[in-house]
């Protein structure tokens, strides 16, 4: 017997602001830069692209590029896809055992 196995989309997940939320903060949490483009990537495309480029101020295909793997967006570009996604970064002291 055969199985077909289902592409996975993480995107498909992130349908709420709880949790595309949560998602984003573990993800900065582990201090991965490519994968915290990747990640805002993953929900960009889960709130819509265009609507995320429109909101941003962004092209459609430079929000593509932008998010795209090994891509090296500015700090401002980031800044501006952030708050086109409705959410905000915080900072607190870092626990740690230091």
């Amino acid at each position: 017997m055969s199985e077909k196995l289902i592409p996975f989309d993480i995107a498909d997940l992130l349908d709420s602001d709880a949790t595309i939320s949560e998602y984003l903060s573990q993800v900065l949490s582990d201090g991965d830069t490519d994968e915290i483009i990747r990640a805002i990537g993953h929900i960009a495309r889960a709130r819509g692209m265009t609507q995320i480029a429109a909101q941003s101020g962004l092209g459609r295909e430079s929000l593509y590029k932008a998010l795209s793997p090994g891509a090296k967006p500015r700090f401002d570009t980031v800044l501006k896809v952030i708050r086109a996604l409705g959410v905000e970064l915080f900072v607190q002291p870092h626990t740690s055992s230091h």
